[in-house]
């Protein structure tokens, strides 16, 4: 040994540093052109698991592009089934009707506990009449990216579905046969999971671009028969209406907004999910283009009235963290001003900036409202989970002015109630109630209310439209409930915001 190899042996073991073993000594799997360019490449789901370190107890993640179309996560879960896992934790960051057969996996002890948005169908009723032992977490779309980077939720494997892969990791919801639109969500997943597996129906060359997933993120790639059914994205809350009281609700919606004061050149807006909510878009850029009124972005889940008016120079840009229809994941491949965002961008209160703090007016569809304008989009008039906490919370939160759109009555229910079953946005955060019979501003907006009174618009107060549904249904009997905790609500910035109890059988 020379001296110089010498000191260099003392000055590393003094300073409790490695000492030089070798080229690929730390990183054998660069060692030849095969396995250094390959690696990635798994034949099989159940390789990829074996190599990732998960155990009983980890916690596993997904992500909602596809939405009832999803594939992956019922795929995932039963394979781990098999694999004989068991009490794990799941963070998918939506669950829909489609994965209503996870009910099974919990009752085997596959599942012990659940970080989600939303639940609903037969899983959000089992779980409502006390299916789990642990309450479910329920949090807003913002909420997750800040209880992930908390360590609230710590994902040890992701499971991402992608329309399209290269074999290192580059991969894309946009591009492919079975385009889901945008990775808003996954992205967040794949910053964050100690290993992320890209499950892709469609390998490509490399490099893939655009590349919502980064090959630095990816540690596995594996092809299966079935990632989505792009088809199914825009159904459920995403679907276009054709419903007359719906599409009412839209038109009084878009009167709403355009006499707010926020109407004008430069205004950035979302419009959210639902029938009424989608339809407005299509009222509302009706009057953009009367007035030549140009929107500078739009933001949230997109959809095809949204690129509409892209496509008409009336929206200067598209900010999409999740794309609701199949003209959105086009729009996104094909339109430079179309842009995907994070989930972490969209709407995270302890990020660095979201985008919700840009946005002027929002638009979102609520199960219920109280007299005190707090918002239920998560339990149904019986009690149980059939809904999401979404992004609702985050924008109403941060955009300048919040329209809430709800049926009066719904299935001969009341939708203005003394008070909702569930809190999932604070009323404080609401500035204006329109129904198909009347619209309610809150008493903290003067302003607003007088530009809508003089706009001649039917307002009423939040009391005249709670009695008038109960003297339309009546006064629903109370729901019955145990003592039991099944969900618990959590704001954006992790609080609890409301419990919700199981139902009595």
């Amino acid at each position: 040994m020379s001296y110089n190899q010498q000191c260099t042996a003392e000055y590393a073991s003094r300073n409790n540093l490695p000492e030089f073993e070798g080229v690929f000594a730390k990183s054998p799997q660069l060692a030849s052109p095969s396995t250094k360019r390959h690696r990635k490449l798994f034949p099989s789901l159940e390789e990829a698991i074996r190599t990732s370190g998960l155990r009983d107890g980890s916690t596993v993640s997904f992500h909602h592009a596809f939405r009832e179309g999803d594939k992956v996560l019922m795929h995932v879960i039963k394979t781990l089934s098999d694999l004989g896992f068991k009490n794990l934790t799941i963070a998918p960051s939506s669950l829909l009707n489609c994965h209503d057969g996870l009910v099974e996996y919990i009752r085997s002890g596959v599942i012990a506990k659940i970080f989600t948005s939303g639940l609903r169908g037969e899983l959000g009723e089992a779980v409502s009449k006390g299916l789990m032992d642990v309450p479910v977490q329920v949090h807003s779309h913002g909420g997750r990216v800040h209880l992930i980077q908390t360590g609230e939720i710590s994902i040890d494997v992701a499971f991402l579905g992608v329309a399209s892969s290269d074999e290192f990791g580059n991969a894309n919801g946009s591009h492919g046969e079975l385009s889901c639109g945008s990775l808003g969500y996954a992205k967040v997943d794949a910053a964050h999971a100690r290993y992320v597996i890209a499950m892709a129906q469609e390998l490509v060359d490399f490099p893939n671009y655009p590349a919502s997933l980064s090959q630095d993120q990816v540690d596995a790639v594996v092809t299966v028969d079935e990632v989505g059914d792009p088809s199914l994205i825009s159904v459920g809350a995403a679907r276009l209406t054709k419903n007359p009281r719906d599409l009412l609700l839209a038109r009084i919606a878009a009167s709403v907004i355009e006499h707010s004061g926020s109407f004008k050149t430069g205004f950035s807006m979302q419009t959210g999910s639902g029938g009424a909510a989608t339809a407005t878009t299509i009222f509302l850029g009706e009057k953009m283009v009367e007035k030549n009124i140009k929107a500078s972005f739009a933001l949230g889940g997109v959809t095809g009235p949204i690129v509409d008016l892209l496509n008409k120079g009336m929206i200067g840009a598209i900010a999409d963290v999740q794309s609701f229809d199949v003209t959105a994941a086009q729009s996104l491949r094909e339109n430079a001003a179309h842009c995907e965002i994070s989930a972490n961008e969209y709407a995270n209160s302890s990020s660095k900036g979201a985008y919700v703090d840009r946005v002027d007016v929002v638009l979102l569809s609520a199960l219920e409202v109280d007299i005190d304008f707090n918002v239920n989009v998560l339990t149904g008039s019986d009690g149980v989970l059939r809904g999401a906490s979404g992004g609702h919370c985050d924008v109403a939160a941060a955009a300048n002015l919040t329209v809430i759109v709800t049926p009066l009555l719904r299935s001969r229910m009341p939708c203005v109630v003394e008070h909702v079953n569930t809190v999932v946005t604070p009323g404080s955060t609401v500035d204006v109630v329109v129904t198909d019979h009347g619209i309610a501003v809150n008493p903290n907006n003067q302003a607003l209310e007088k530009r809508l009174r003089d706009a001649k618009l039917p307002v009423l107060s939040i009391e005249e439209l709670k009695d008038l549904a109960i003297s339309r249904a009546g006064k629903p009997e109370p729901i019955a409930y145990t003592d039991k905790i099944v969900a618990v609500v959590r704001y954006r910035d992790g609080s609890v915001m409301d419990v919700v109890r199981q139902v009595a059988r």
